[in-house]
C-alpha cells in the first residue's frame, strides 16, 4: 500500500529505542500477556515471568526524519510512523461509529534486538507484540525479514502494516475489555485465545479497506487505494503466521488442540471479513466453533 507522497505522517506515535542490554524482568506478566507476546511466532515465553517491579525507563528518540508519505514509501521505520498515524485516525473515527471511547496506545516502540517493557524483557525473537500493562506496541522491524525468509510471506508494505494493524487491534480490544478473555488459559481452534487473535486480524482488514479514505490533518489521505497485489501480500502474511503452518515447520506435525492464534485459513478468512464488511463484523465471540 503506497502512501500519498504529500501526506503528513509526523503525528504518528512511532519512536525508536536503541539496544537495551540492562533489562530487568517486570512483574505481573499474566496469561494474557504470554498469549500476546508470543504473537506470530508461537514462542514459549514463560521465562519472561519474574518477581521484579516494572521495566526500567528507557530513552526513546522521535523519528524526526519521518515527515511525509514519501518518507514512508522509502523507509520502513517511516512506514511504521505513517501506519501509526493512519491507524490512530481510523480508530478515532471508527470508535464513534461503534459507540466506544477510544484512546490510543501510550507508545509504539521500534527496538533493536532487545528491550524492556511493562511485560518484562523482550528480544527480536519475541516478534511484534502489544503489552497491555504499558499499553504499548513493540516491534523490531527485522521481523519483516523473518516473515519473508522463515515464514514464507510474500512481504510488501501492506503486509508490514498488517502486522501493526493487528497489534493496534489488540490495543482496541484492551480498551474494550475484550483482551482479558484469553486469560482462561484454554487452547484450541475455538478457544478464546484464538478468538482474540482472529478478531485482531479482522480489525486489521477493516482498517486496510478504509485506509485510503483516512486523511491527515490537512485532508490528504494517508494512503492510496489498495491494489490486488498488495491485498494478496496481506493475505500471505496472515497465512504465514497461522498456528498450523508454524507447527508444521517447527515440529513436522500439527496439533490443533494447542492452537492459540488460529489456522492459516482462519486468519486469512477473518482478515477478509474485516476488509469486506468492516469492524462491526468482527465479533469472533458470537460465532460457533464450526463457523470460526
Amino acid at each position: 500500500m503506497t502512501f500519498n507522497p504529500d501526506a503528513d505522517i509526523s503525528g504518528g506515535k512511532a519512536s525508536k529505542r536503541g539496544r537495551n542490554t540492562g533489562i530487568a524482568v517486570g512483574g505481573g506478566l499474566g496469561v494474557i500477556a504470554l498469549f500476546v507476546l508470543s504473537q506470530f511466532l508461537g514462542v514459549d515465553l514463560t521465562g519472561l515471568l519474574g518477581d521484579g517491579g516494572g521495566a526500567p525507563a528507557a530513552s526513546d528518540s522521535s523519528l524526526e526524519q519521518c515527515q511525509t508519505g514519501a518518507d514512508a514509501n522509502e523507509n520502513v521505520e517511516c512506514r511504521m510512523q505513517g501506519a501509526s498515524a493512519s491507524l490512530e485516525e481510523y480508530w478515532e473515527r471508527e470508535s464513534a461509529d461503534l459507540g466506544f471511547d477510544y484512546a490510543g496506545p501510550q507508545a509504539f516502540i521500534l527496538f533493536d534486538q532487545a528491550t524492556s517493557t511493562g511485560c518484562g524483557s523482550a528480544s527480536s525473537a519475541t516478534g511484534p507484540f502489544y503489552c497491555p500493562p504499558d499499553q504499548t506496541v513493540y516491534i523490531d522491524v527485522t521481523f519483516y525479514d523473518e516473515l519473508r525468509q522463515r515464514f514464507g510471506s510474500s512481504g510488501g508494505p501492506l503486509a508490514e502494516m498488517y502486522v501493526i494493524a493487528h497489534e493496534w487491534g489488540h490495543h482496541v480490544q484492551n480498551v474494550l475489555g475484550i483482551l482479558e478473555r484469553a486469560q482462561d488459559g484454554q487452547t484450541g481452534p475455538a478457544s478464546n485465545a484464538v478468538r482474540v487473535e482472529l478478531q485482531a486480524d479482522c480489525f486489521a482488514g477493516a482498517w486496510a479497506a478504509d485506509a485510503s479514505t483516512v486523511p491527515d490533518d490537512n485532508g490528504v489521505p494517508f494512503l492510496q487505494p489498495i491494489s490486488q497485489s498488495e491485498y494478496r501480500d496481506a493475505l500471505s502474511a496472515a497465512a504465514a503466521v497461522g498456528d498450523d503452518r508454524i507447527q508444521q515447520a517447527a515440529q513436522g506435525q500439527v496439533n490443533p488442540h494447542t492452537f492459540t492464534h488460529g489456522s492459516s485459513e482462519q486468519r486469512v478468512r477473518w482478515f477478509e471479513t474485516g476488509f469486506e464488511q468492516g469492524a462491526s463484523a468482527c465479533d469472533t465471540f458470537s460465532v460457533s466453533g464450526s463457523q470460526l
